[in-house]
C-alpha cells in the first residue's frame, strides 16, 4: 500500500473526552457552516466543537485525540472531519455511524471505532497515545494499556494519502502513467 509505511500513524496528545450521542451538526461544528457547504478548513477550525467547547481549536495542537462514547458524529456530514484533519487530531470512539466513519475515512482522519468503554479509562487532559494502525491505546496519566480494533488495512492508504481527494490523485497520476507506457 502506497503511502502508508512513512504516515505518523502514531498520536501522542492530549485527551478531550466527550460523551455520547454527539452529533455533527451542533456537536462538532455547527450547522450554519453544514447547510452552507463551507469545506475550506481554515474557515472550519476555529468553529470546531464551538458550541460543544468554546475556545477547543485555540488549545488543540496535532497529535490531540478526541475520545468519544458511543453514536458519535450523527449525520454524514464532513466538514467538523475536514477541520480535525487539518489541525492534525485523532479520533476514537465507542461507535459511530456508518456514514460518519465513512465521512472521516474520506477527509483523512485517523479514526478508530468500537472502542469498548474507552471513555471510562481517560478523561479531559490525560496524556494519550493511540497507535490507529495497530489498535494500541495507552492512557500515559493513568498507567492504562488497552487494545482495540485497529483501522482496517483496507482503509489505511486512503488515510495516509489524505483521504478521498488523495487517494484520487495517485490513481490518476498512475493510470495516466499506465496508459502511457
Amino acid at each position: 500500500m502506497a503511502g502508508t509505511k512513512d504516515f505518523p500513524w502514531l498520536l501522542k496528545g492530549r485527551c478531550y473526552k466527550l460523551g455520547h450521542n454527539v452529533s455533527h451538526a451542533g456537536g462538532v461544528i455547527p450547522d450554519r457552516l453544514i447547510t452552507g457547504r463551507e469545506m475550506d478548513p481554515q474557515k472550519l477550525i476555529p468553529h470546531l466543537f464551538e458550541e460543544s467547547d468554546p475556545g477547543f481549536h485555540q488549545r488543540a495542537r496535532a497529535g490531540d485525540i478526541i475520545v468519544t462514547g458511543r453514536n458519535f458524529g450523527m449525520g454524514p456530514k464532513m466538514n467538523g472531519y475536514i477541520a480535525m484533519q487539518a489541525l492534525g487530531l485523532g479520533l476514537i470512539c465507542e461507535s459511530m455511524p456508518y456514514l460518519a466513519y465513512r465521512a472521516a475515512i474520506g477527509c483523512g482522519l485517523r479514526v478508530l471505532t468500537d472502542c469498548h468503554n474507552v471513555t471510562e479509562l481517560c478523561e479531559t487532559g490525560d496524556e494519550i497515545e493511540v497507535d490507529f494502525q495497530s489498535g494500541q491505546f495507552i492512557n500515559r496519566t493513568r498507567d492504562i494499556r488497552k487494545e482495540y480494533p485497529p483501522l482496517p488495512e483496507a482503509l489505511q492508504e486512503i488515510v495516509a494519502l489524505g483521504g478521498n481527494t488523495g487517494w484520487l490523485k495517485q490513481w490518476w497520476s498512475a493510470s495516466k502513467q499506465g496508459a502511457g507506457a
